[in-house]
């Protein structure tokens, strides 16, 4: 089993949405970063756990806990052309783009950016790490087990 930190902006896909959406999950779509993609292609297995983070927003951090629940499989949104995240390079015969689906968990009180920064033992985290952009990092077992133990507070 491996963790993962993936990053959603709240507007377009939040743990509340997560949490609402028909038997609580989500294809997690529009990736376009090859080193995220080829982490959902290649190395993410159903039931690795997730850090729901929401980025982009006035108070980025982690929102939730989720699991990978699918085997990755294309994005539809590269085959579409009203879509943002449109790719006119693929096809459905060679697609560029995969994704994987996520389940909900659990909703926990948000854990700020600035709140993961107090904790040595996640000094390391990718995704304190200067000028990180990518939308999905890996977790090691210990980074897990800190924040679902000791930060992951159930929400209100």
């Amino acid at each position: 089993m491996r963790y993962w930190l993936m990053k959603s902006e709240p507007d377009e896909a939040s743990i509340d949405d997560l949490e609402s959406a028909p038997r609580r999950t989500l294809p997690w779509t529009g990736v376009r970063n090859y080193q995220a993609r080829n982490f959902m292609r290649d190395v993410m297995t159903v039931g690795d756990g997730v850090l729901f983070y929401h980025s982009s927003c006035p108070e980025p951090g982690i929102a939730g806990l989720a699991e990978v629940s699918s085997t990755p499989y294309p994005d539809p949104t590269q085959f579409d052309p009203k879509s943002p995240y449109f790719d006119p390079k693929s096809s459905q015969e060679t697609p560029r783009w995969m994704l994987v689906d996520v389940v909900f968990k659990k909703k926990v009180q948000l854990i700020p950016l600035a709140a993961l920064r107090e904790h040595g033992e996640l000094a390391d985290m990718r995704v304190l790490a200067r000028g990180n952009r990518l939308s999905i990092t890996p977790v090691t077992d210990a980074e897990w087990k800190f924040i679902t133990k000791r930060l992951a507070k159930p929400a209100a």
